[in-house]
Parts: C-alpha cells; structure tokens; sequence
C-alpha cells in the first residue's frame, strides 16, 4: 500500500491503523524506542495523536506492535515455498527470509534488539512467540509436523541461528549474504536429513 505520509486525508479506518503502524516502524527502527514519542509518530502518519492513542493504546503497545509485525512471519509466506525436492523449499525458504530482512533491515534490526526494551517481559513475550510462529514455519516448509517436543526446540534454535547469522550480514558486515545463505541452507538441510529424525 502505498501511503503520503505526513499529509492529512481521510483514510478507512483500517488504511489508517496501517499508515500510523508504517511510520512507527520506520522510526522505531532509526531511533529506537526512548527517542520516538507517540507525537513524532502522529506527526509523521498526518494524525493527531489521539487517534495513534485511539488505535495502539499507549507508546509501548505501539511498540510491541511494531515488533510483532517486524518479526513474525506471516502465514502467507508458506504460500511462496515452491513444491519439489527439500534442498529446493530450503533454497526458497532462506531466500525469503534473506529478502526480507534486508528489505527492512533498519526496522528489522531495531526489532530483534528490541530498540533499548531488552529484558521487558512484554517485549520478551512478543520476541518469543514470534520466535514459535517462525519455528512451527520453518518445520511445515520442509514437510514435518508441527508440535512441541525436541523438534520445536530444535527449530526455535534454528530461527536463533537465522537471526544471528542475519545480524552478522547485516549489522557487522563480516558475512555476505551469500556466505548467509550458503551457512543457513546447509544448517537446515543437515537438520532435517540428521537431527531431526532422532527427536
């Protein structure tokens, strides 16, 4: 969706909680969350501040907002995993998350460090379920069943690695994303023909 932000036009409600949600990712992600007010996100999305109030509620419910969005992969990108061999839906699987983090990297990286939040248990909560949405992801992509057990640990293990091995590409810039891909591929296929079997 495409959004002038800053300027004032009506907007269904929806359109709207989506715009304000847009610039708060953006500037959560430049800034951080002690150096973004509600009224810097008002200012941006083209509102007046209660309405960001009408729709988040208070700045870090905003915040955890900005986090889940940031980091739960939504179920439309199972969608985008191609049908054919597992070397294949691995291939297309890094690929996809490789893409979007480095399409939203700013935001991306804001969110996974939890912009200054680290060790609120809110926070916390939100950057673990997301953590379990994109395990139980990562194990239907490559044709396993999802439930508890070792088999979920193992692949919230996984998305652990993804995310520090992103970090490194991204942040520290000591991997390409080709060393990213390659590492994070091969992990995954080494997990699938001989970890998880034994769980």
């Amino acid at each position: 969706m495409s959004v002038d932000v800053g300027q004032r036009r009506r907007l269904e409600p929806d359109a709207r909680r989506e715009q304000i949600l847009l610039v708060a990712v953006r500037l959560f992600g430049e800034r951080g969350y002690a150096d973004v007010s509600t009224g810097d996100v008002a200012r941006g999305a083209g509102v007046a501040r209660g309405l960001v109030n009408h729709y988040f509620g208070t700045k870090k419910e905003l915040y955890l907002d900005v986090i889940r969005v940031m980091l739960t992969v939504p179920a439309s990108a199972l969608t985008l995993v191609p049908p054919g061999d597992l070397p294949t839906r691995a291939d297309s699987i890094v690929s996809w998350f490789l893409d979007v983090v480095s399409r939203h990297s700013t935001s991306w990286l804001g969110a996974i460090t939890a912009g200054g939040m680290a060790g609120d248990a809110d926070v916390d909560r939100v950057i673990a379920d997301a953590i379990d949405v994109a395990a139980d992801q990562v194990l239907t992509a490559v044709g396993l069943p999802v439930h508890g057990g070792a088999q979920h640990a193992m692949a919230r293990s996984y998305v652990g690695l993804a995310t520090s091995t992103a970090r490194e590409w991204l942040q520290r810039g000591d991997l390409t994303r080709a060393q990213v891909h390659k590492l994070l591929t091969a992990t995954l296929l080494t997990m699938v023909d001989q970890v998880f079997p034994d769980a």
